[in-house]
């Protein structure tokens, strides 16, 4: 899929084929965001809403009036809220200062992050109508996320991740994959909060088998894998949602000089690569869910899947 960039003065507002990503503009947009989020969590997947949200059958948290939402538009549907089949949730820090705190921070000691300096940006909540899960609506969105870094200069992405399931123990291979290959350094090292702290080492380096434990995590934590990603220390098990999460940094210095030369590639050749998790072919530090297009948050849980921010 070629990708463009429009000629709007938005921070992000890119093209490809019939679909579009821009942030949300207006009340009514969010409201949509909301409600795809609420047919993927709660619907498809085996979330528990609270009776308002099941009456009002949308999504909602605190968190939301103090985020930005990005969002794919299928213009084939229109180019307003009706056509939103893909969003992404992300929060800066002048967001988590008027809310109080990031999201991430029910689940994980930050104070790491938060000390990193320049911008910070906790990404969550990502999901796509079940219609559009191909490579396209899930570019489209790594490519939304990159034009976001780029225009708001973030030094650090980073949030909660999901594994579908909440027994660690069914999970013990991808956990003790992550945590001897992608454990991030202590300086930027989260840590799950000490009463929901689940170790992540239960299996001892020798025994994890990589292929397998590449292949049974999410594609989206696959795709921050490769883009350089680290986890932190400890899983958390979200019985709300069903999961068990992991906390994910990215440095975007490793990111962008990527993205962009990914980008001109693709401009320059009329296509794009994939790879299945949308994230630039060629960019990898480590290597690497949610089936195809979806997370909860950075990451990947079933077919879509709340998250972080």
């Amino acid at each position: 899929m070629s990708l463009a960039e429009t000629n709007s003065d938005r921070p992000v507002d890119v093209v490809g084929g019939n679909l579009r990503i821009r942030l949300a503009e207006g009340r009514a947009e969010v409201r949509a965001a909301q409600a795809l989020r609420y047919r993927i969590f709660y619907e498809q997947m085996s979330a528990r809403p609270t009776e308002e949200m099941r009456a009002a059958r949308r999504d909602f948290d605190s968190f939301d009036d103090y985020c930005d939402h990005l969002l794919v538009f299928d213009e084939e549907r229109g180019d307003g809220p009706e056509a939103v089949v893909g969003t992404y949730r992300v929060m800066r820090r002048e967001g988590a200062r008027r809310r109080g705190q990031f999201y991430t921070s029910d689940e994980y000691e930050i104070d790491s992050i938060e000390a990193y300096p320049g911008e910070i940006l906790e990404l969550g909540r990502s999901c796509v109508d079940p219609t559009c899960r191909t490579g396209a609506a899930m570019q489209l969105l790594w490519r939304g996320i990159a034009e976001y870094v780029f225009y708001y200069d973030i030094s650090i992405m980073f949030g909660c991740a999901s594994l579908p399931g909440v027994n660690p123990e069914e999970l013990k291979l991808p956990l003790s994959y992550l945590y001897h290959h992608h454990l991030a350094p202590p300086a930027l090292r989260a840590r799950a909060v000490a009463d929901r702290y689940v170790p992540m080492d239960l299996l001892p380096v020798e025994e994890v088998q990589i292929p397998a434990a590449r292949q049974a995590l999410p594609p989206l934590i696959k795709g921050y894998l490769r883009l350089g990603g680290f986890v932190g220390d400890g899983a958390v098990v979200d019985r709300e949602f069903g999961t068990t999460d992991v906390c994910i940094v990215v440095k975007t210095d490793w990111v962008t000089e990527k993205y962009l030369r990914h980008y001109k590639r693709e401009d320059a050749g009329g296509g794009a690569s994939g790879n299945g998790s949308g994230a630039p072919e060629g960019a990898s530090r480590g290597v690497s869910g949610a089936p195809e297009g979806a997370s909860r948050d950075v990451s990947g849980a079933p077919e879509g899947a709340r998250g972080s921010s």
